[in-house]
Parts: structure tokens; sequence; C-alpha cells
């Protein structure tokens, strides 16, 4: 069977290639990939090439298929998995395989499986380590927005707070009932952990976010709202932190104490040092954003430390209970992934929309791998609307949602736009 998909030789080599698979073995897998979300990870693979830890050294003999937010379908299954699996299960990938002492990731590391493709080859060590989940939701695009979903819960199980000074037992997780920020955070991946904050089962009391970028401020205040908030025992409040003393009006949200749990959603020394300068006793600061570079510093309160306990951790990734736990919420429909989105296309026009990643404005690109569609923002469907019929149905769909992505929308442009 024949497969296109975008294939990285090397830093800045990104091509989209059509070539044969070979038939699977009786332990793989046959998907057909539908929708693929881009990600900033795959940009700075991109950049890097073989220089980036998850991309092998041979990439260039070797190329490997990139994009890793990915849902598709099965159309065959090896003799080995077919008591697991069948023909028309529809699926999300957990790309971290965390194998032991190596770096081997969907959409880093192999050759016949990523996201960015018509139709791929899975290997039998994705199953062995149970990262081929069944998604029993609507559509495919909510399973392709599980996996970032998926990091900003790793994100906050990877917290921990120390309670009691006569206890050396860690208490994991962010402070059930305890007072939140999170930094720079009304991008996708901030109204990701938004949502999943506010309708998982260990919420905060307070949730404060912030950002310098009002527009964006705005619109994550019309999605996820102080009213919604409440309704699930959360006071939310949004922070434009850009011409203020950002430090005291966020302290002053506190009561003076300082917050329990700090979430940085940009690498900027600045940002980081703000989360740590409005940290509480025993307050935990997740970087979240990896930097692209490796000599990234910030400035940290050694003093608060040692007296206060505060501390610093990072987390990347998932793991495959935290994409199962998302793909749950998603499915029972506590949780929204369409927030992220904000623009759609095609396969053809993954490519330079993943070198481009940094300076594309908005959220979440949605790329449906079996379409012919240039890369759009959902906000110019009416526009082009104005002339193009199919637009025009598009922006009537997404209007019904609340300017949203949707599955109607969805189905729509695959009945539509597949070549």
């Amino acid at each position: 069977m024949k497969t296109k998909a975008l294939r990285l030789y090397g830093a800045g080599d990104l091509r989209l290639e059509e070539f044969e698979l070979p038939k699977i073995g009786p332990d793989e897998i046959l998907g057909k990939m539908v929708s693929d979300s881009l990600c900033m990870s795959s940009y700075k693979a991109v950049i890097q090439g073989e220089k980036h830890k998850r991309v092998p050294d041979n990439v260039a003999e070797d190329p490997i298929i990139i994009g890793h937010e990915a849902c598709g379908e099965i159309v065959e299954v090896g003799e080995k998995w077919q008591n697991d699996f069948k023909p028309g299960d529809k699926f999300a990938i957990q790309p971290a395989l965390n194998l032991p002492g190596v770096s081997r990731d969907v959409g880093y590391s192999f050759g016949l499986v990523g996201g960015d493709a018509t139709y791929v080859v899975i290997p039998s060590v994705v199953m062995e380590r149970g990262c081929l989940l069944r998604y029993e939701g609507e559509g495919f695009f909510r399973a392709s927005l599980a996996e970032p979903l998926a990091c900003v819960c790793c994100a906050s199980h990877s917290m921990y707070h120390v309670p009691s000074r006569d206890s050396y037992e860690h208490e994991v997780g962010i402070k059930k009932n305890g007072k939140t920020v999170m930094m720079a955070a009304a991008g996708p991946m901030g109204l990701a952990a938004i949502d999943y904050t506010i309708h998982c089962d260990r919420r905060p009391a307070l949730l404060v976010v912030t950002d310098i970028d009002q527009v964006r401020l705005d619109r994550a205040a019309s999605l996820l709202t102080a009213e919604d908030a409440r309704a699930h025992g959360v006071e939310l409040h949004y922070i434009n932190t850009r011409d203020i003393d950002a430090k005291a009006a966020l302290l002053d949200l506190t009561g003076g104490k300082g917050y329990d749990d700090a979430f940085v959603f940009a690498p900027v020394p600045a940002v980081v040092e703000l989360a740590d300068a409005v940290l509480g006793t025993d307050g935990c600061m997740n970087f979240f954003s990896g930097p692209a570079d490796s000599a990234f510093s910030a400035k940290i309160n050694m003093y608060n430390i040692h007296y206060k306990g505060t501390h610093i951790l990072g987390s990347a990734g998932s793991n495959a209970n935290d994409l199962k736990e998302c793909l749950g919420m998603i499915a029972a429909g506590k949780v929204n992934p369409a927030l992220m989105i904000t623009h759609v296309g095609g396969l053809s026009a993954a490519a330079q929309a993943t070198v481009d990643l940094p300076k594309i404005p908005g959220g979440k690109k949605l790329i449906y791998t079996h379409a012919d569609m240039p890369l759009t923002a959902i906000a110019d469907f009416g526009r082009l609307g104005e002339t193009d019929p199919f637009f025009a149905k598009l922006h009537e769909l997404c209007e019904k949602n609340n300017g949203l992505w949707n599955t109607e929308a969805e189905a729509y442009l695959l009945k539509e736009k597949t070549v």
C-alpha cells in the first residue's frame, strides 16, 4: 500500500513524499491516519534535525515521519494483536514510549509511523508499551488533541508538596483546594491546562491565569468562563501583567501568602522569575515550556528554597495513563479540545506550517492527512465564504459552536476535501 508522509531527513529538510509501505508482519498493525495537530516539539525537531535527542543520528539515510498528536483508524491487524484490536477501531498513540535507556518516540524516531501520513505501519513496541489506545468518542480531531491535553495532565500530576515537616512523605499533584497560577497561559497549551484544571478531580480553590496579550486573554475568558469555573468550585481570574506591578497584583489575590502551584508556559526568564517570586511556603513551580536554547537560565530565589521549601521541576510529554485519562474526559464531554484549534488544513500544508509555527498567530494547527486544503484560520472562514461555498458552510458550522471547530465541520471537510 502506498502512503504519503511528511518525512524529516535532517535540520530544515522536510519533504512530503509518496512511497510504498511494506506488508505488515504478524506483530504489526496497519493504520489510516486521519488527523494530526502540529506541535512546537515537531518544529524543534525540524530545526535541530539529528541534533535533537529524539531524532536518530542516521535520519539522512533513514528518514522519519513527523507528527505525534494524531488520531486514526485501524485497517489491518497482525495475528499477535487480533484479540486486542480490530479493523475500524479509532485510535490515538501515546508518542512517548519511555523505553529504558533510549529515546525512541513516535513522530521523532520511526520511519513507518507518525502523525503526518495517510497510512502507517505501527510496530509491535507501540502495542507492547500500551501506547496504542482506542478512542470511543465522536470524530477524530478531539483524540488528536488528547496528546497535548495529556501533557498538561502530566504536569498537574507531576507537582508535589511536603505538607508536614514531621514527615518526608510527598503529596503528589497540585494542592487540592489550594492556589494555582498559570503564567503566559492564554495560548493553546495554556487553554488546555485551564480546561483540565477546572474539570479534573483535583482542583484548586483559586486559579489565576496571566498573559501580556489582551486579545488572547479575552478569548480565553470567553471560552473558559469564571462562571463555569465557579460552578466547579474554582475562583478564576485572568490578568494582563504587561503594564502593572505583576508580583504585587498576583500576591494580593492570595492575601499575600503566595501560590501553592505555579506553571510557566513560556521560556522567558522574566516569566520564570515572576513565578518563583510569587510561590508561597512549600510552593511548587513547573517549568512546562521547554526552551530550544540549551543554555537557557533564570534567577531563582535560593533563600526561599531553603527557608520556605519552594521547589522547581519540569515536565515534558506524558505517559499512557495520562492519555487514557484525557481520552476518557474527552469522550465524556468533561473537556473541550476544540478550544485549542485556530487553523485547519490538509497534508500538503503541513510542511510549511510546521516550519512557520512560531510565526503563525493563534493556537493549534490541525491537519487532515487525506484532505486537500490550504492551512486556513477558522476566523477567516466567514470572509472566504463570501466567494467560496465550502468556507461559507464551514463558517456556518463553526458559528453554531461558539466559533469553534467541531465534529460536524470535520465530517463536512472530510466529505468535500478528501483526495
